[in-house]
């Protein structure tokens, strides 16, 4: 009986080693998560960061900057800045009244440097819009 035992034995294959991978696997399926979800946390506080930029504040940062040495760019960027920039009617009258000055800077080939009445109104109207 032993024989028809050991018989049957010798057509079985011999037990063959299967590599498991599932460790590695797993590790990569946890770094593969966490680097998504670490992308997703830059995102979202990329994304609130950059809303909170107030406009107007940067308006008044580059109307504030001016240096005065062109006076033809500087005609522009002033009327440019100042209408995004002014919000009620004492506002609007004294940008305005600027404005008006400015346009002998804006529309000739040559301009002279800006008089003190310019700069003066200008940072007046600025220290208005600061003062809000």
């Amino acid at each position: 009986m032993n024989e028809k035992i050991t018989l049957k034995i010798h057509d079985i294959k011999d037990i063959v080693k299967i590599p498991d991978n599932s460790v590695f696997i797993y590790f990569a399926l946890m770094l593969l998560g966490f680097v998504i979800v670490l992308s997703i946390i830059i995102f979202i506080i990329k994304y609130f960061k950059n809303k909170k930029i107030n406009k107007r504040k940067m308006y008044f940062n580059i109307l504030k900057d001016i240096k005065f040495k062109e006076p033809k760019k500087d005609a522009y960027i002033i009327t440019k800045y100042l209408r995004l920039l002014v919000v009620e009617d004492r506002e609007k009258r004294l940008a305005n009244d600027l404005i008006n000055e400015l346009e002998d800077y804006k529309y000739k080939k040559e301009v002279p440097i800006f008089d003190k009445s310019i700069k003066n109104k200008l940072t007046t109207l600025l220290d208005i819009l600061d003062a809000k």
